[in-house]
């Protein structure tokens, strides 16, 4: 998968469209879900071009690779879902449903999320 300059996060990092951040630093931005799968929802991304997770351990620097995670937990804590219980996914690929080409990772609690997976195929 290649980096799209016109894939919605990248949209939303140049300022073509707006968004209400939960945290953000140098290298990473985090904000709400438009279309939220759990009662807090948040998307946490690298500043940087990375298509996926493989892209972005390959590429990002340590201090990227440290903030970013830092962030998620950071969302969890800010967002009030930590001290319950959260998942954080990561979707890379088609088959994983990644849909966006730029490396997201979703912050999810607020309520049971029940299985981790549930269809097989």
């Amino acid at each position: 998968m290649s980096y799209d300059l016109d894939n919605i996060f990248a949209q939303i990092l140049d300022g073509r469209i707006p968004s209400a951040p939960v945290d953000e630093n140098d290298t990473t931005l985090s904000f709400a879900d438009i279309q939220p799968q759990a009662p807090q929802h948040h998307l946490v991304i690298p500043r940087g071009a990375y298509t996926d997770l493989s892209d972005f351990a390959d590429k990002a620097s340590d201090k990227e690779l440290a903030d970013w995670v830092r962030a998620l937990a950071r969302v969890a804590k800010k967002t009030g879902v930590a001290d319950d219980g959260y998942r954080v996914i990561v979707n890379v690929g088609r088959n994983g449903g990644q849909e966006v080409p730029h490396l997201h990772g979703h912050v999810v609690g607020g309520a049971p999320l029940g299985a981790m997976l549930t269809a097989k195929g």
